[in-house]
């Protein structure tokens, strides 16, 4: 079942109660449970991509065999909920209810509770960086990435999140012969979601989790080969969408991590080794981290997931050198909820914010109110869920913000990141912000004030009953519950002024479900699922004229797209595709020009760079979890002219 089961019954269902299921079977339910669970959760329940199913992921959440069967049946698989009969579901129930019915002493008969203790971190150092690789990125060389073409200091490249490179030697005319170089294999095979960070030709990179255990490594970013690996042992963790990591920070002589248990990590540059790390959000709650952390002026931020489950979203710097926290904001306004609920309210930050240096503004997405949809229990306009957000970065007061969509009950929330650009407006530029939203808009604000300015057209189709309040029988409507657009960074280009974005549409069914908040309650209040039988299933890879609001082109792939682009001065737009295809597209026309089979889902950003004058392109190939496409681990890097045999880096 592709999703983390963490939350799934009270310790207080007994283990008489726990030998059985009205309807199911535990014999049938092992089959069913190899089918269609044991990819993520492993063959004995042991855990995987998904967490162990057995002691701890069992402690909290529903408190009934009843409550354990909804959930599954609601949202199970995650990439096609509800594609079991009834009788699978009553059988897998069965199954996982008879594994835990094991009672001990110490608690009367009932399932016992397990925490797991992790290990602490362990680092091999495999080679010495690359000669006069000096990898102490300072705030100056942050603030000036713009002009260095060479590096990719930062997630979005630079603080703007352009994901715009000014490289030129790959362009229209060659891009044929781009050809791999090395496959980075980092034996991590999940849901890989990471964009790296290089820096004097050493690469930076995070791995999704695998039997609790996530990696950040250094590799020579020309070659491949490994410089060093530490390997980071998790604890305790509740996950909705994969356990991934979308990368890391580089700065100050550090590399800067977040882990799905809830750590910031603080990791020596030059060896791996681990100097401190700092507990964010309690996990028990439901709260992950998976976003990649921004550094700036001595601090590292961050942001909080977990939005499935009832708890209230945030953003957190904290000092660089100590991990000492400097400030926090919450993203659920007491005034806009009723009663108490903004205090469970959602509202997460998934993906790395934008920074204008000019104005000390951090400028953020955020995600959907809780439970999703369900908007009873949350009356109101739910602020600031589903909205573009500017903080003063320095203190974390709220400067404006923008709402996409008021109390939300179709998982339309903000998550792919904010972009920063300029606009010709009557004559005259206009610093703007821009997000595109599973909504199915790309929204652009005026980042002085946050006073909109246009919303696109439609990047992706829309039903007219997108925004009917779901019903306990369902209601299909488009666009679904992953948007438009998902997590993925979109790209702009300051010499087409396209903002290129990757979307989706995937005809659904919405139903509401309503379930009552706890602590580590997973909390949806609702179940959608794809609608099968004729149902719309396609991706589009849109390219957004950002003067005017209009699609300048559209280039349509048979699945849904999620992972991230990349532009440059090439006049070449780069994705990759669930079947294994990473392509360039003309950035001015959406022709495509090339494509390379990668083997795995490439569900990835890619990133551009050179080392010794020679550009390169990497990009992760380790498919999706949301929607099932190939796992692998791999980062394949390409460049031109290859004048020897791809090598695989183990």
């Amino acid at each position: 079942m592709m999703l983390a089961l963490g939350a799934f019954f009270s310790v207080t269902i007994s283990a008489a109660a726990a030998a059985t299921y009205p309807g199911g079977s535990a014999a049938n339910g092992g089959a069913v449970y190899t089918n269609n669970c044991s990819s993520c959760h492993g063959a004995n329940l042991q855990g995987g991509s998904g967490p162990k199913l057995v002691g701890s992921s069992i402690t909290n959440g529903y408190k009934t065999p009843a409550a354990l069967y909804g959930f599954i049946k609601s949202q199970m698989p995650a990439n096609a909920p509800g594609s079991l009969s009834a009788k699978q579901y009553a059988d897998v129930t069965a199954f996982l209810l008879a594994k835990n019915a094991s009672p001990t002493a110490s608690t009367g008969g009932k399932t016992s509770i397990e925490i797991v203790r992790a290990a602490p971190p362990s680092t091999v150092v495999f080679s010495r960086l690359p000669s006069g690789a000096n990898v102490d990125i300072s705030d100056a060389m942050m603030n000036g990435a713009a002009g260095n073409d060479a590096d990719w200091l930062l997630q979005g490249r630079t603080y703007d999140n352009q994901r715009y490179s000014t490289l030129t030697q790959i362009d229209t005319g060659n891009v044929t012969s781009l050809s791999p170089v090395a496959l980075v294999q980092t034996g991590m095979t999940a849901s890989f979601e990471t964009t790296p960070v290089v820096v004097k030709g050493v690469m930076y990179l995070t791995t999704p989790v695998v039997e609790n255990k996530m990696k950040i490594m250094a590799v020579n970013a020309a070659t491949g080969t490994r410089i060093w690996e530490t390997t980071y042992n998790t604890g305790n963790f509740q996950i909705c969408c994969g356990p991934v990591n979308r990368g890391p920070a580089v700065a100050y002589g550090m590399v800067y991590a977040l882990t799905l248990d809830n750590k910031l990590l603080a990791l020596d540059a030059t060896n791996g080794k681990v100097v401190w790390q700092k507990p964010v959000a309690d996990a028990s709650l439901g709260y992950s981290e998976t976003m990649a952390p921004i550094a700036y002026d001595g601090m590292v931020i961050i942001g909080s997931a977990g939005g499935e489950w009832a708890i209230r979203g945030f953003v957190a710097a904290y000092d660089a050198k100590t991990g000492a926290q400097r400030w926090r904001w919450y993203s659920t306004d007491p005034k806009s909820f009723s009663g108490t609920s903004w205090k469970r309210g959602g509202g997460m930050v998934w993906t790395t914010p934008a920074l204008d240096t000019a104005t000390g503004q951090l400028i953020f997405s955020t995600g959907n109110p809780n439970p999703d949809l369900d908007g009873g229990p949350r009356k109101g306009d739910n602020l600031y869920t589903d909205s573009i957000v500017s903080l003063d970065v320095h203190t974390g007061k709220l400067k404006w913000y923008y709402q996409e969509v008021k109390h939300d009950v179709w998982d339309y929330d903000a998550v792919s990141p904010v972009v920063l650009f300029d606009i010709d407006e009557d004559g005259k530029t206009v610093h703007a912000a821009g997000e595109a939203g599973k909504v199915g808009w790309f929204f652009i604000v005026d980042r002085d004030n946050g006073k909109l300015i246009r919303k696109s057209d439609p990047y992706v189709k829309m039903t007219p009953n997108m925004f009917s309040t779901p019903t306990k029988t369902g209601v299909v409507m488009l666009p679904g519950a992953n948007g438009g657009a998902e997590w993925s960074p979109p790209a702009y280009s300051p010499k087409t002024h396209y903002a290129y974005v990757l979307a989706m549409d995937q005809l659904m069914n919405f139903a509401t479900e309503p379930a009552e908040a706890g602590p580590g309650h997973i909390r949806l209040g609702s179940a959608f699922s794809n609608v099968k039988v004729g149902g719309l299933q396609d991706g589009r890879f849109v390219a957004i004229d950002t003067q005017t609001g209009k699609i300048a082109w559209t280039a349509m792939t048979p699945q849904p797209l999620i992972g991230g682009a990349l532009v440059t001065a090439g006049n070449l737009a780069f994705m990759g595709e669930g079947d294994g295809d990473f392509d360039a597209f003309d950035a001015t026309t959406g022709k495509k020009l090339w494509s390379y089979n990668l083997g795995a889902g490439v569900n990835a950003p890619p990133i551009t760079y050179t080392v010794d004058g020679q550009q390169y392109i990497a990009v992760a190939a380790g498919g999706n979890f949301q929607l099932g496409y190939p796992l692998g681990d791999t980062v394949a890097i390409f460049r031109l002219n290859l004048p020897e045999k791809t090598t695989a880096a183990k």
